[in-house]
């Protein structure tokens, strides 16, 4: 039998294997990570029904509320923001023209930003509203300073009509996405 690979061939194939096939490790390429995680959240919800609207008849205000937030009361998260985008969604079913105002506080509870947010009576669509914080949006340093949000709403119609809708209601979803760099 006529052997097909002599020792000394095979050594020189594996030598040229093992060395073709590696090549030197690069162990800066973490200077080169770039790690950039959206964090998305719910941040408040409110729900109120017509017959609790047109009950609070004499003063216009059905729903006052402060929410605490605290997402960016650490510094080394408040630094990493790149930007921010909350999402606001308005439906209503009752007979009633609403207004929600959203106020930005800091921590000494001066407002540093608001949106007020206009919604008509049924049948109207559900509304989404995005406010985009950051690059071509509104300043990054009103997210980073807010510590709590006052939400207010009010009728802007009568206390008496009555939608023909089943179980009319106003109802006001928040949300927000935030875009960190980790590193």
């Amino acid at each position: 039998m006529k052997k097909l690979l002599s020792p000394h061939l095979l050594l020189a194939v594996a030598a040229m294997l093992i060395l073709s096939c590696s090549e030197e490790q690069d162990f800066d390429q973490f200077d080169d990570l770039n790690v950039t995680p959206t964090v998305a959240s719910s941040i408040f919800y409110l729900e109120s029904d017509e017959e609790f609207i047109n009950s609070v008849s004499a003063v216009s205000t059905f729903y006052a509320q402060t929410f605490n937030f605290d997402a960016f009361n650490e510094q080394f998260v408040a630094e990493r923001l790149l930007e921010g985008t909350i999402s606001y969604e308005l439906e209503n079913t009752t007979s009633k023209t609403l207004n929600i105002t959203i106020e930005f506080l800091d921590e000494g509870g001066n407002i540093l930003d608001t949106e007020s947010l206009s919604i008509d009576p049924a049948p109207a669509q559900t509304e989404t509203l995005e406010v985009d914080y950051g690059p071509g949006g509104k300043s990054l340093d009103i997210l980073t300073n807010t510590s709590t949000f006052r939400v207010t709403g009010n009728n802007l119609g009568d206390a008496t009509s009555i939608s023909s809708e089943p179980d009319p209601k106003v109802i006001v979803r928040s949300a927000a996405e935030f875009l960190f760099r980790l590193k």
